[in-house]
């Protein structure tokens, strides 16, 4: 599988706890990028490359907001360019390295690779939850998953999978015959169901104290190209008339922000955003070693999957009704990358 991936986007980079004033290394979309806090605390984002003899620009040293490359010494600006040249007072044009538009939500920093001028952070996005009262957010993980971003989209647009693979934590038969629902819109689509009068998920039965059967809902919302929330939660069988009254219940936004690291990596940046035990610290720390248990399954089918894949390239998938939207997300992806190729090509 190829990297088809859109530029004119906003990407998660990396955890902003992880940007400080000491050089570190990341990779998004096939290219090595060197990332650091400047003196005012904003993240930069410079091309790993010196564009001289190629040494890594991560293995040189921060000048106050300049890099300061470890072979020769050409120092370039936090905007990319050369600002110093021992021994040669003349710069050339050319001696710059390529600086990549950053900004800081819900805990991450985001990246756009495409082109600068249209780099609208509004267009991040947002979880109105994430920050207002009754609720709390706790961060994850960065979990590397060997396999291409898309065929993790195409799980997290997949609430059938619950039932078979996480029935220690986030599903159990009571769900394998309710068949899924789903809406599509421009830029992602919406996957979901109910599961009315049956037991709690192992999850919920931890932390819901339910004393009989739950009715219980799983709403996967993917926004392309890296999107996915899943808001799933319980209540007491009968309490939830309207699906839109589901916040009386037990909620969770599971917040999945994947990096695409190459062709055949990606990273899976999750947080969760819950309504109940607001100020318990240990109740995030038990939610985490819950959904590490149930990512962890995820990663380890799908580079099964991807092991398969490579092994015999020739085969082909069939498909069933719980595709429709896994197929139709990864048309919208395929719709993002033509129309910036038409862009390009008319320009």
């Amino acid at each position: 599988m190829t990297l088809l991936a859109p530029r004119n986007t906003w990407y998660p980079l990396t955890w902003s706890r992880n940007v400080t004033r000491a050089l570190s290394r990341h990779r998004i979309l096939g290219a090595d990028l060197v990332v650091y806090r400047s003196e005012a605390g904003e993240p930069v984002a410079l091309d790993d490359m010196c564009p001289h003899r190629f040494a890594p620009l991560s293995m040189g040293k921060l000048k106050g907001d300049a890099i300061e490359c470890g072979y020769h010494g050409m120092t370039f600006g936090r905007d990319g360019r050369c600002v110093r040249i021992p021994g040669q007072p003349t710069i050339p044009p050319n001696a710059r390295v390529p600086s990549y538009p950053l900004h800081e939500k819900m805990g991450l920093v985001w990246i756009w690779p495409g082109d600068p001028a249209l780099a609208d952070p509004s267009l991040i996005y947002d979880l109105p939850q994430f920050g207002q009262a009754g609720w709390h957010a706790a961060e994850g993980d960065a979990l590397r998953i060997d396999t291409n971003y898309l065929n993790l989209a195409d799980n997290l647009c997949d609430p059938a999978h619950v039932s078979f693979v996480h029935l220690s934590t986030l599903g159990n038969a009571a769900s394998e015959e309710i068949p899924v629902e789903h809406t599509f819109g421009e830029r992602g689509v919406l996957v979901w169901r109910w599961i009315r009068d049956a037991p709690a998920i192992p999850l919920f039965a931890k932390y819901g104290n339910f004393s009989g059967n739950v009715d219980r809902w799983h709403y996967y919302d993917y926004v392309a190209p890296c999107i996915a929330v899943i808001d799933f939660g319980s209540a007491d069988a009968g309490a939830i008339a309207r699906p839109e009254d589901r916040g009386a219940g037990l909620r969770i936004f599971a917040c999945h922000f994947i990096t695409p690291v190459d062709e055949h990596v990606c990273l899976d940046h999750w947080l969760h955003v819950r309504n109940f035990a607001l100020d318990d610290t240990e109740t995030d720390q038990r939610l985490h070693a819950d959904f590490r248990i149930a990512f962890n399954e995820d990663k380890e089918i799908l580079e099964r999957i991807e092991e398969v894949a490579q092994a015999r390239p020739n085969a082909k998938s069939i498909r069933l009704a719980i595709d429709a939207a896994p197929q139709r997300m990864r048309r919208i992806v395929e719709r993002m990358v033509a129309s910036e190729a038409d862009t390009r090509a008319s320009a």
